[in-house]
């Protein structure tokens, strides 16, 4: 399957697909779509991150038939969760009048009520609160033709057996069961034998290549501060020909004009591209007109440019065999090549899996600061002068210069034209950092509140390792930690303290809820106070 196209769907449907940017279906949703298309019952084995949402949400929305009454209904553990399902299914829906609604604990009651009464299509909600709904007789599920199971194991892991059980007992038998899980422990299997009709099982495997002749590095990057990082770690780079992997279409189309924007010799390439757009571009990449060539993994198939000596993933690649179709644009024809990914704090995992699946090293480095990039860029200047002094041709500039040379210092103009050759780069401004303000911490630190203590059976040496393999930080980073019954404090090093902040404020361990806010100052009278909202 290499194309949406291929499943037929309605043209609204379709039509969203393609403003989502998405080119081709995913090897999970290649597979499930058409299964649930056919109305049966399918069991998807598959971690978070491999587009099991549309695998299912795709189906459900053009499934919904005429009238205003639910006829499908998404369980998943967390309201996270459901509000990033629900988002997904609006996108997908955006075209057809489908109506889709999330409901969960922490949202005003009275505001579901209202919006249930208006009449949906599509329920996503959360176990308590979906049966609190039913109980109350504001939610309707005699007519549902299809319910979902998302990240099963989960719901199971945090107690929510019976709750389901109660929800599936108020469905018509007569319906699809939907049924997806990383792991498929006793307890899901229970669940859908008693539940499901001959489901057709889905697992999705995992290549184990890699490419030896590819250097591997990954960077540590913040959201908000990723596209800076780029440009740093770019520019610190000697990079001659280079490949850069967006997730979506509308990615390389923002990255490719923001490079542009900044100076770079950029070009974008994705399905939207008429075969001879996609010929002009990559013409110039072929003869380095351009040397950055930005890209989905769609577009790229069949590229096969000997010289290219990096490959960047800007965004993380969903799978382990997209990884290694990625960064096997480099290190062509016994020459060495290196491949850089970005990694956001909540990508760590995902990073994890590749490294384990692939067998491979993939070597940490630092975002560059200002003066490293500086110092790389003078020397690149430098190599380009002391080339340019030899190859000579430069009498008619020696003539321009002739007077100035007598009145300023040459070493002084020979540092002016440098800076107005490289536009003032090397004077740019540090990006936005994270203020956490006082948390009361020693000093260079940031102290965290933690809603897990001793209750939850974590010890001093747990949370420690907690926050390392969440966040991707050396433990020897994380400082004094005060563990009580029901919450911890923990102070860790200023400069991980973003990536600890953005890894674990509403991260998942070992099936438990993490809340994790900057800390309030100590009070003067020496107890504790509660934490900052983010």
């Amino acid at each position: 399957m290499t194309s949406f196209l291929e499943f037929q769907l309605s043209k609204k449907l379709q039509e969203a697909i393609d403003e989502m940017g998405y080119e081709e279906p995913s090897p999970i949703q290649t597979t499930c779509i058409p299964l649930i298309l056919e109305g049966k019952d399918v069991i998807g084995q598959a971690q978070t991150g491999t587009g099991k949402t549309a695998a299912f949400g795709i189906p459900l929305v053009e499934a919904v038939g005429t009238g205003r009454f639910v006829q499908a209904i998404v369980l998943l553990p967390t309201r996270e969760l459901a509000i990033q399902v629900a988002g997904e299914m609006r996108k997908i829906a955006k075209f057809k009048r489908v109506r889709t609604l999330p409901i969960y604990g922490g949202q005003s009651i009275g505001h579901q009520i209202r919006a249930l009464e208006q009449g949906v299509n599509i329920v996503i909600g959360t176990p308590g609160r979906v049966l609190d709904h039913l109980r109350r007789g504001t939610l309707k599920l005699d007519k549902v033709k299809t319910v979902v199971l998302d990240e099963a194991d989960e719901m199971l892991d945090m107690g929510f057996i019976e709750d389901i059980e109660s929800i599936l007992q108020t469905i018509p038998e007569d319906r699809q069961t939907l049924l997806f899980s990383a792991t498929i422990p006793a307890e899901v299997k229970r669940l859908s034998n008693r539940y499901m009709k001959s489901p057709e099982h889905v697992q999705m495997a995992r290549g184990e290549m890699t490419v030896p002749l590819i250097d591997q590095v990954y960077y540590k990057v913040l959201e908000r501060t990723k596209l800076d990082s780029m440009c740093r770690i770019i520019d610190s780079e000697d990079v001659t020909l280079g490949m850069i992997f967006c997730r979506t279409k509308r990615g390389v189309d923002e990255l490719t004009e923001a490079l542009i924007s900044r100076g770079y010799l950029a070009d974008g390439l994705h399905g939207d591209l008429s075969q001879a757009q996609r010929d002009r571009v990559m013409k110039r990449f072929r003869t380095g007109d351009i040397e950055l060539l930005v890209a989905t993994d769609v577009a790229a198939r069949g590229i096969d440019v000997g010289n290219v000596t990096h490959v960047f993933n800007y965004d993380i690649p969903q799978d382990t065999e997209a990884y290694v179709h990625r960064i096997g644009r480099t290190g062509r024809a016994g020459r060495r090549g290196l491949a850089v990914t970005l990694v956001t704090p909540r990508e760590f995992k995902l990073l994890k899996t590749i490294q384990r699946e692939t067998k491979a090293t993939i070597q940490a480095r630092e975002v560059p600061s200002l003066a490293d990039v500086a110092e790389r860029q003078a020397e690149i200047w430098r190599d380009r002068l002391q080339q340019t002094v030899q190859s000579g041709g430069l009498a008619s500039y020696r003539a321009v210069l002739g007077k100035l040379v007598d009145e300023l210092d040459p070493i002084d103009l020979a540092a002016a034209a440098l800076k107005l050759a490289s536009a003032g780069e090397l004077e740019a401004d540090e990006t936005e950092k994270y203020d956490f303000g006082d948390t009361g911490a020693a000093s260079g630190m940031v102290r965290f509140f933690v809603n897990i203590g001793r209750s939850a059976r974590m010890s001093p040496g747990d949370i420690v390792r907690m926050i390392a393999e969440e966040s991707g930080i050396p433990s020897n980073t994380v400082g004094k930690i005060d563990i009580f019954e029901k919450f911890t404090f923990v102070e860790v090093e200023e400069e991980s303290a973003p990536f600890v902040f953005e890894s674990l404020r509403q991260a998942r361990v070992n099936g438990m809820r993490i809340n994790l806010e900057p800390a309030r100052p100590r009070s003067g009278d020496g107890s504790m106070r509660k934490f900052n909202k983010a």
